[in-house]
């Protein structure tokens, strides 16, 4: 998995489908840095392509603090780590069921 591939830490998968139209999961990952996290979302972004499938649309790339990838039925969330606890997201879809992510 390219997130264990660059040690992402606290790994979440969100099964949103019946929650909203929007996508069908929610992947969300943090970095250590905003090194860390433009490197975990960069390297999401080229396995991806390597595997066929581009992202419809990434933000925050530059940044380093929270990279958004958008793969249409899976969206997946870099976050450093006060970014994350400052939006919260696993608490904002409390109700969606958690996956265990797939093993490297």
């Amino acid at each position: 998995m390219a997130l264990a591939d660059r040690k992402a830490t606290d790994v979440l998968v969100l099964d949103l489908r019946g929650l909203t139209d929007a996508t069908d999961f929610f992947v969300i990952a943090s970095g250590t840095s905003d090194t860390h996290v433009r490197a975990i979302a960069d390297h999401v972004l080229e396995t991806m392509a390597g595997a066929g499938v581009r992202a419809h649309h990434a933000e925050g790339l530059a940044q380093g603090r929270w990279a958004l990838l958008d793969f249409v039925d899976v969206v997946v969330h870099v976050f450093h780590p006060s970014q994350r606890d400052f939006y919260q997201l696993e608490r904002l879809w409390a109700d969606a069921p958690r996956l265990e992510p797939a093993a490297g």
